[in-house]
């Protein structure tokens, strides 16, 4: 069974900009419900509609298929929950991992997550310099859940992490 085995972070400053590279993403939320999590992503030219289970610890079920573009935009405009989620996707390579830092804009703008992938949950990590609090287990961070409340709709104190 395929697992994506994730851990989320806050960014403690600037310092990865100089590193990355980035790309555009437009994603949509078809379904989520108590079990999982149906999505639509347009990104660099190719679209995709992931299914992902309910987090287990830092794990979970994860399945990602290709789908024709044209299809995947008639699915962000006529069936996914509203907003779309907006973001730049920047790819930055340190310690021997990839991060995956995502820079919202919409309705989510102001937020800024970076996300790790793992072979397995024992998988130790050294965190770079500017990484800061993490957020995995914290929900409201799932881009899921920013579709439902976005991130200009926290307060201050959420943001601060209060």
């Amino acid at each position: 069974m395929p697992k994506e085995i994730e851990r989320k972070f806050l960014l403690a400053s600037g310092e990865w900009r100089a590193k990355a590279r980035g790309f555009f993403c437009r994603q949509g939320y078809l379904a989520v419900n108590g079990r999982c999590a149906a999505r639509v992503r347009i990104a660099r030219g190719r679209a995709y509609l992931t299914i992902k289970g309910n987090r287990s610890g830092i794990s979970r079920d994860e399945y990602e298929y290709r789908v024709p573009v044209g299809h995947a935009n008639e699915m962000l405009e006529r069936l996914c929950e509203q907003p779309i989620i907006e973001k730049t996707r920047h790819l930055v390579r340190e310690g021997g991992v990839l991060w995956e830092i995502d820079e919202f804009s919409g309705e989510n703008r102001g937020l800024v997550v970076a996300e790790v992938e793992l072979r397995d949950e024992a998988q130790a990590v050294a965190l770079p310099p500017w990484i800061g609090r993490e957020v995995t287990a914290d929900p409201k961070y799932l881009n899921a859940s920013l579709v439902r409340r976005p991130y200009r709709l926290w307060s201050e104190a959420e943001k601060a992490g209060m």
